[in-house]
């Protein structure tokens, strides 16, 4: 009986052992809330509802905005699952490609996602392909694209991807070549009759007029640099590169190693091509070398002919010479 009574009264005292400890677990988990907490659980939740419809609300870009597909463009059409329909075609004239299976697409004018949904469905309803899932890729902008030519390393048509300046489609034409000038025409599609003349020297990596936006179709002419010719009685007879589109005689001299001995510098004269034909005019070297004179600035295809002393009158045979050698110098230069 005794024994009974105290496994009663164990039974009782861990039953409620057990109650408390639920409690107490219950109590735990329950969050507090303050006095406010209903009116940030409101807050909250109309941020929520707020992010909700923020994200609801802003749509993709426009198809208007995106890159579209043009004439010339070569494009990439694979299908997941099946390489064998992996193709690639250029656009035709007419705006079309030819793929095996659904024969000609006409893709101008859309984007590649429009291009992809129009193969699918014509796969899936000639019954070639239950889930078609076509991917298409434009390997090569033809219709967005400009052309850079003359003193580049790399003279060809570069795609132009979203907002392009001159400086940017130059650097992916390889950059200026050693011969390149400092002035660079572009002729807009747009107005061709409108062509724009830029100075790389003045040019920055901020845009701007010295930097312009270069459009879709532009042409880019990079000008060669002009060249003048130091001949006769020199260290070095050469063609010279007009660095910044100019040079003087002074410097002229210096950059063909100055005079020889034997040079008659009073009898020096400038070579130039004139729409009446070739002009000589005379220059003061022995004043200019002696700082007496100003210096004279030379235009491009000038020739500086220095003579030496037992020659100091140039005669018309002289004179072809002189020519025959600026020529020989000029195909050294550019080679």
């Amino acid at each position: 009986m005794v024994k009974q009574v105290r496994r009663t009264v164990c039974a009782s005292a861990f039953f409620f052992v057990i109650c408390g400890v639920l409690v107490s677990s219950a109590r735990a988990q329950t969050p507090v809330i303050p006095p406010d907490a209903s009116n940030r659980v409101t807050a909250t939740s109309d941020r929520q509802t707020v992010a909700k419809a923020s994200t609801a609300i802003v749509a993709p870009l426009p198809a208007e905005t995106a890159l579209r597909i043009g004439i010339g463009d070569m494009l990439e059409v694979s299908v997941y699952g099946v390489p064998e329909l992996t193709q690639k075609a250029r656009v035709s004239s007419s705006g079309d490609i030819y793929l095996p299976l659904v024969n000609y697409v006409h893709v101008a004018k859309l984007t590649p996602d429009q291009a992809q949904a129009i193969i699918e469905k014509k796969l899936v309803d000639g019954g070639f392909l239950r889930n078609a899932h076509v991917t298409v890729q434009v390997t090569e902008y033809v219709s967005e694209s400009v052309t850079v030519l003359g003193e580049v390393v790399r003279p060809g048509t570069y795609p132009v991807l979203g907002d392009r300046n001159l400086l940017d489609i130059i650097s992916a034409a390889g950059g200026p070549t050693d011969k390149a000038g400092k002035a660079v025409t572009i002729v807009h599609r747009e107005h061709p009759d409108q062509a724009e003349v830029i100075d790389l020297a003045k040019t920055s990596g901020e845009g701007g007029p010295v930097n312009p936006t270069i459009a879709v179709g532009d042409t880019i002419i990079v000008s060669k640099a002009g060249v003048v010719y130091v001949v006769g009685e020199v260290a070095k007879p050469s063609g010279f590169l007009m660095e910044n589109g100019s040079l003087t005689v002074l410097k002229a001299i210096a950059l063909a190693g100055g005079t020889t001995h034997s040079a008659a510098l009073n009898n020096a004269k400038i070579i130039r091509k004139t729409p009446g034909g070739m002009e000589e005019t005379p220059i003061p070297l022995k004043k200019i070398l002696a700082a007496k004179a100003p210096d004279i600035p030379m235009q491009p295809e000038d020739v500086l002919f220095v003579p030496g002393s037992a020659s100091k009158n140039v005669a018309v045979r002289g004179l072809e010479a002189v020519l025959q050698t600026a020529t020989a110098l000029s195909i050294v230069a550019v080679h």
